[in-house]
């Protein structure tokens, strides 16, 4: 799949392209497609893994219950809103019955996020959750083991944490270990986070 060569200022074009996507088949089952929300000029991008029910009504990433975690956690930690990064998923249709998006679901969408980071061009990104850590790390180990640290990717400093659903379920200890990477996140948008 091809699309279309990175400009700066086209992010929007490019969502209306992935708009039609019918590579894998969670196009069958979607409302629509969930491209991204946010600035195009966003230092700072979160990538989850694909959206839910709600997010696939609305057209929107992160807008449920884990959605109003992520905003509330951003504004408190990063003293930043949603308008002022950048939020996308691996995936950009909704699994059924919000199921983890299969290995070829997930290469057949690559492309769309690869465009998305070439005309962002993040400094930092933050992986939400073991499918966006996986996938942008290239590695079986789960976020559970990845979190607590910061990785050079691609000229980008990585910081994978725990989903925002996952931190509703895993109560206090959790929450603060998502806490402690957005201010890892915090760290490396001033420069004092390239890696450790």
């Amino acid at each position: 799949m091809t699309v279309s060569s990175p400009e700066p200022g086209d992010l929007e074009a490019l969502g209306r392209e992935a708009s039609g996507c019918t590579r894998c088949r969670l196009a069958v089952g979607r409302t629509q497609v969930v491209f991204g929300t946010g600035t195009p000029a966003a230092d700072l991008l979160f990538v989850g893994e694909g959206p839910g029910a709600e997010e696939d009504r609305q057209g929107l990433p992160f807008v449920g219950r884990s959605g109003k975690l992520l905003d509330r956690l951003v504004g408190e930690e990063l003293g930043m809103t949603r308008e002022s990064c950048y939020i996308a998923n691996i995936v950009k249709c909704r699994p059924p019955g919000n199921r983890d998006p299969k290995p070829d679901e997930i290469e057949a969408c690559r492309p769309w996020l690869e465009g998305q980071l070439e005309r962002l061009r993040p400094r930092v990104v933050v992986t939400l959750g073991n499918t966006a850590t996986r996938t942008l790390l290239g590695t079986t180990e789960g976020v559970t083991r990845l979190r607590g640290r910061s990785y050079p990717w691609r000229d980008i400093v990585l910081v994978p944490t725990y989903h925002p659903a996952a931190v509703l379920r895993g109560g206090p200890s959790a929450m603060a270990e998502m806490r402690a990477d957005l201010v890892r996140a915090k760290l490396a948008l001033a420069g004092a986070g390239a890696a450790g």
